[in-house]
């Protein structure tokens, strides 16, 4: 088995979970789109189900292993390069991404520091991907 498959493969519990996600979300009028092996899913109802949200769990996209949801396929272009950060880290923690980004927005919690801003797996998306956007745009 090739070195890509074996990445897909080990994200592929998280990637369910946004393949579900995606599914829900074609189902309120959304559309997808594949970029670099990963699907992205956008517009129809999610803005309107994100706002709906509390403000501490809203975001402009979201990272499920190799599915990327979006409020708008534009909000997506702008957060690809981060978003595809995160996708790299499923392929390198698989499943155990889940409660290890949980965890780390814990600990900065109990720090008394911002859960999101201070979460390592944020920071590093941040730093690789070079960017100073805001939370609403690639949370």
């Amino acid at each position: 088995m090739t070195p890509r498959r074996l990445r897909y493969l080990w994200a592929l519990p998280a990637s369910a979970v946004g393949v579900l996600f995606a599914l829900l979300a074609r189902c309120t009028g959304a559309r997808f789109r594949i970029v670099d092996g990963v699907l992205e899913v956008a517009g129809g109802r999610i803005p309107r189900l994100v706002a709906a949200l509390p403000a501490w769990a809203r975001f402009g996209a979201i990272t499920f292993g190799h599915v990327i949801l979006g409020t708008e396929h534009a909000v997506l272009e702008r957060a690809r390069a981060h978003e595809h950060v995160h996708v790299r880290q499923y392929e390198r923690w698989g499943a155990v991404f889940f409660p290890l980004y949980i965890g780390s927005s814990l600990v900065q919690l109990l720090r008394g520091r911002d859960p999101y801003w201070n979460n390592c797996f944020e920071r590093e998306a941040y730093a690789v991907a070079g960017a100073t956007r805001s939370k609403g745009d690639d949370a």
